[in-house]
């Protein structure tokens, strides 16, 4: 297919289905591109690089992008020598945090960049090695104590009455760590700034030789809250870059899982918000309520978190008991229903809820916001309606959204997409089509490439892989709404009070460990 964005017209390769496109483009014109790309009102969405010498070529650059023609996938050949590419974070904020990811690990330099502070090292290894780089040792000595700290340059705000507060990395909870830094007057934020990476578990290091079924194992661990969502992502790239067709009931059944995943996160965090503004009555009732869900899912799929249950060619659980899983949601349906009204009643909930923690659509859009928190910040994006692949293609999703932008919004949402996860988990249950469940994976000739992008439920998860000839995998890239959003964090705490803090992260609930890796 040949599209054309501004001056630029591409001849667009299918890969990975039907709405993901895969072409080549020279460094030299990647800005024009996201230019026109961001002129049509697309987003970047991924930022990645891969380390290709031993393949007789250089480095390359790998960008994804949402766009009228749906998920395109941008590869720029680079140097071996001197790798580099134009800075991106002028068109799409959200490259930031990306480039300097993409140098801390592989090396590879955003031309013009303003900001180059290391983001991932924490003096995990030698200042001038990149671990992504296939020459590195996956074992080598460590930087000795003291040696090569990172003394991380935070923006600093002064003037009269202005002091900080350091917030983490290690935090009183069980959260996983991350460090903020708050600019104050009193109790009003200035300014935020986070520091995250210190739950960098080299995980895409890891992948590299790995077999395709333990691939799917890791995968699904990335972030342990979206593992359907990441091992079908996986599970899609993998049958791309193989041709393989997986047969239609397991289709379905992923759906399942991915809604299941949905329903059980969002009950979680309405409870959890509830508590926030000390309504614990709701964090009751909503973690009794995602209790009974999980141990729903265990009974009828062997795994309250369905882990390992999507694996490449299909499922590894077929659904026997329909009848239990509708009547089940049909009842959580009225009670998150009763709860609702209480909710919206609760005067003292509505008023902490309401005007915290705002994104205004227009900055939502600077930022690239995505999924649900985007989605509430009026960034009308959901793959399952726009780009949607087998079966949503057949399901007619109704899109949750809202303009408010604040933490109002967000549960506001999160109400609307249990409502209509639980639809359509009825819906896929009484469709179910009969046959077989999994597809045999076919002997791998040549290398292979593929994409996996899934509307989990904090918003797109994308995993692009590389195999070589062996069937063994050579570069695999996992990527998190939460790169996106984190940013938006330091934004929605402006203007608010330290003490609403925690609420206005909840209502993000973003992923550490899947931003990490």
């Amino acid at each position: 297919m040949k599209a054309r964005f501004g001056d630029i017209e591409l001849k667009l390769t299918p890969q990975g289905g039907s709405s993901v496109w895969r072409f080549s483009l020279e460094s030299a014109r990647l800005r024009a591109f996201a230019q026109a790309i961001r002129d049509e009102g697309g987003q970047l969405i991924a930022l990645w690089g891969s380390d290709d010498r031993h393949l007789g070529q250089g480095f390359a650059l790998h960008t994804l992008y949402l766009s009228s023609q749906g998920l395109i996938w941008a590869h720029c050949p680079l140097p071996a020598d001197d790798p580099a590419y134009p800075d991106l974070t002028g068109i799409f904020l959200q490259a930031d945090r990306m480039q300097r990811a993409c140098y801390d690990l592989l090396g590879i330099r955003a031309e013009g960049a303003v900001d180059t502070r290391k983001w991932l090292r924490h003096a995990a290894w030698h200042e001038k090695e990149h671990p992504l780089r296939k020459d590195f040792s996956a074992c080598p000595p460590c930087p000795s104590a003291g040696t090569e700290l990172d003394a991380y340059p935070f923006i600093r705000v002064a003037g009269d009455g202005v002091h900080e507060i350091p917030v983490g990395p290690i935090h009183a909870g069980v959260i996983e760590p991350g460090h903020f830094r708050f600019s104050v007057i009193g109790d009003k934020v200035l300014k935020l700034e986070e520091r995250l990476g210190y739950t960098h578990k080299g995980i895409e290091k890891r992948f590299e030789g790995m077999d395709l079924l333990v691939g799917q194992r890791l995968a699904g661990r990335v972030s342990g809250d979206s593992h359907a969502a990441y091992s079908w992502a996986y599970c899609m790239a993998v049958e791309a870059a193989l041709g393989l067709v997986v047969p239609e009931r397991a289709l379905w059944l992923r759906a399942l899982f991915l809604e299941i995943e949905r329903v059980a996160n969002h009950l979680g965090d309405l409870g959890t918000l509830g508590n926030d503004v000390a309504l614990s009555f709701g964090f009751a009732q909503f973690w009794r309520l995602k209790e009974e869900w999980l141990r729903l899912a265990a009974r009828l799929f062997g795994h309250r978190y369905l882990f390992d249950r999507i694996v490449p060619g299909g499922v590894a659980a077929d659904l026997s008991h329909t009848a239990a899983l509708d009547a089940a949601a049909a009842r959580l349906t009225d009670e998150v229903r009763e709860l609702k009204a209480i909710y919206d009643e609760h005067a003292g909930v509505q008023d902490r809820f309401a005007h915290t923690g705002q994104v205004a659509p227009a900055m939502a859009t600077r930022l690239g916001l995505i999924g649900l928190a985007g989605r509430a910040s009026s960034q009308a994006w959901d793959l399952r309606v726009q780009f949607p692949h087998p079966p949503y293609d057949q399901l007619a999703v109704n899109m949750a959204i809202d303009r408010r932008g604040d933490v109002l919004a967000r549960v506001e949402v999160r109400f609307a997409e249990v409502f209509e996860s639980l639809r359509l988990i009825q819906e896929i249950v009484r469709r179910l089509p009969t046959g077989p469940v999994h597809a045999p994976l076919p002997a791998p000739g040549q290398v292979g490439e593929g994409l996996g992008c899934v509307e989990g439920w904090r918003g797109p998860i994308v995993v692009a892989l590389r195999m070589g000839a062996d069937g063994r995998l050579d570069r695999v890239h996992p990527h998190d709404p939460s790169w996106q959003n984190w940013p938006a964090l330091e934004v929605g705490i402006l203007g608010n009070i330290v003490p609403d803090f925690p609420l206005i992260n909840k209502s993000f609930n973003l992923s550490y460990s899947g931003h990490d890796l």
